[in-house]
């Protein structure tokens, strides 16, 4: 049988043949993906009104797509105390946020009690707001650091008060490119295994992958197919995420940077690849705001939220410093010719715009 008879059957897809769709022509992957956008979701486009804090730039890495993290490229240094990141929390609940999103550096001067009292409070302080914290890179971070296994760090982040993990420090999962982008960073299969024991506990996560500096297009679909394998396992992950690699402040001599219709292609096949990955979300952040927007054409179904405040891509570049706006969020959504879905940080609706 061949690719586009696979396709219009919406046969699960291999190897081969993933890297095979990166040859089809990107409205040839467009009509595909989004036949299955809409069968699971119409027009909705889902958003959350969230803020993101990095309350550290610290780091015992050094990874070399890294703009974000405290080094000679970006000599700022900064530990957020446990009383700024409330007042931050405090002043964006204010506004009706729903999420606050916390990742950091891997900070090792500051104890564990630093990072799992920070989210402690936060739950005391606003039990009704989600806590999306700690990457994968952080937990093996920490874990180590500590003389932890996996399993403990785990239990005392859910003790302490955070309910899902987003996907981060994914990076791409062969191992060649990470010894040379992210040397001595969580391995593939560790960020597997702690994604795995997170979802065993009955909690949600969500995947990323850093695309657009040295990988090849079938490590793409190799990192695909390995989320595509946890996921038949636990079920856990709720949303894909392919996060453009941003070129600025950093050590990766990159000299051609992805297109658009690369990346459209890849979240074309990422909705096709990834068949029990409920959601496809277009960072903004990364890929920019206009062609996130056309990414809702391509399989895309989520658009992250309205961010408030971001560090970790605009200091490579990325124009989401100071998100954006709801109103003008939901109008762009709607310019677009879809229908704004307020949802949770478990995709539950809230409400319809």
């Amino acid at each position: 049988m061949g690719l586009i008879e696979k396709l219009e059957n919406e046969e699960r897809l291999g190897f081969e043949e993933g890297v095979k769709l990166y040859e089809l022509d990107l409205f040839t992957l467009a009509k595909y993906a989004d036949r299955r956008r809409k069968k699971l979701y119409g027009k909705k486009s889902f958003f959350n009104i969230n803020r993101h804090i990095n309350p550290t730039n610290i780091c015992k890495d050094i990874c070399k797509f890294c703009a974000f993290s405290a080094n000679r490229k970006n000599p700022n240094p900064y530990t957020l105390s446990h009383d700024e990141v409330l007042k931050i929390v405090e002043d964006a609940s204010q506004r009706g946020i729903k999420e606050v999103h916390i990742v950091s550096a891997h900070n090792d001067q500051v104890g564990l009690d630093w990072y799992l009292g920070m989210f402690k409070k936060i739950k005391e302080h606003f039990p009704q707001i989600h806590i999306k914290a700690l990457t994968a890179a952080e937990v093996n971070f920490l874990a180590k650091e500590h003389g932890l296994n996996f399993e403990q760090m785990i239990d005392l982040m859910i003790e302490n008060g955070v309910d899902s993990m987003p996907g981060g420090g994914a990076e791409i999962f062969d191992e060649e490119v990470r010894d040379y982008i992210c040397k001595g960073k969580v391995s593939s299969d560790e960020w597997l295994e702690i994604h795995r024991l997170w979802h065993v506990r009955g909690r949600k996560s969500n995947a990323t992958m850093l695309f657009g500096h040295v990988e090849r297009r079938d490590h793409r679909i190799d990192h695909m197919l390995r989320l595509r394998d946890l996921q038949d396992e636990t079920g856990g992950f709720n949303c894909f995420i392919p996060l453009i690699y941003q070129k600025e402040n950093n050590y990766l001599k990159v000299q051609e940077f992805v297109t658009g219709q690369e990346y459209l292609k890849t979240i074309a096949i990422a909705r096709i690849m990834l068949d029990n990955i409920p959601h496809i979300k277009a960072y903004w952040a990364t890929s920019t705001l206009n062609l996130a927007l056309i990414a809702q054409e391509f399989g895309a179904d989520d658009l992250d939220g309205t961010i408030e405040r971001e560090a970790i891509q605009s200091a490579a570049g990325a124009a989401s410093a100071h998100g954006l706006p709801l109103q003008e969020f939901v109008a762009l959504i709607k310019d677009s010719g879809f229908t704004p879905v307020e949802r949770d940080s478990l995709y539950n609706e809230i409400k319809v715009w």
